[in-house]
């Protein structure tokens, strides 16, 4: 049996349960916690979904950034501007389904490293970012040029869904390198 195919078949334990839910519950939170700056609101949700994937593992820390969206997009008001199904056509929405795939990839990253260390770290970090920003900006612009017909340029488009907000998140990613070496260990020594 593959890897990967072993990672999905593997039952969740009520650690895990927990662990996700209070994983669900920071990114909630971390909504909450903003920098306002134009078009796209800059919040903590990047730390949480990026240590839970640092910490929980791949499986588990999209598990939990799943079921922050899903109770987003349900109705609850978890999320920077709201929730409810029509989330789903705020420009904004991609940086959710960022998130998602970010934490898998970084967590998948930090699971193969050989040993923890900051760097290897913060390339996962890097790593979720990149992807949290492709994913958000390119649905951003699919969105507003082609179904709520609010036309956006390439150029307003990097400024304020990239410049303004990426350097907040590259602090993070170093803060979220140094918070997964002490937080990692104590995870796995749980019982």
């Amino acid at each position: 049996m593959s890897e990967a195919r072993a990672i999905t078949n593997k039952k969740l334990t009520t650690k895990d349960m927990i662990m996700c839910a209070l994983f669900t519950a920071l990114i909630a939170v971390g909504a909450f916690i903003k920098i306002p700056i134009p078009v796209v609101p800059f919040t903590l949700q990047f730390l949480f979904t990026t240590l839970a994937g640092l910490i929980l593992g791949p499986r588990l820390g999209a598990i939990s950034t799943g079921v922050y969206v899903a109770l987003g997009l349900v109705g609850l008001p978890i999320f920077a501007e709201g929730g409810g199904i029509w989330y789903v056509l705020k420009p904004s929405f991609g940086y959710l389904i960022g998130f998602i795939i970010g934490a898998y990839i970084t967590g998948l990253i930090s699971e193969r490293m050989k040993k923890d260390n900051f760097k290897g770290f913060l390339v996962a970090n890097f790593a979720g970012l990149l992807i949290v920003y492709a994913m958000g900006m390119a649905y951003y612009y699919v969105i507003c040029n082609f179904v709520i017909d609010t036309p956006i340029a390439f150029w307003p488009l990097f400024l304020y869904c990239f410049l303004l907000a990426v350097p907040g998140d590259i602090v993070i990613c170093f803060v979220a390198a140094i918070l997964v070496g002490r937080l990692r260990p104590v995870y796995r020594n749980m019982g």
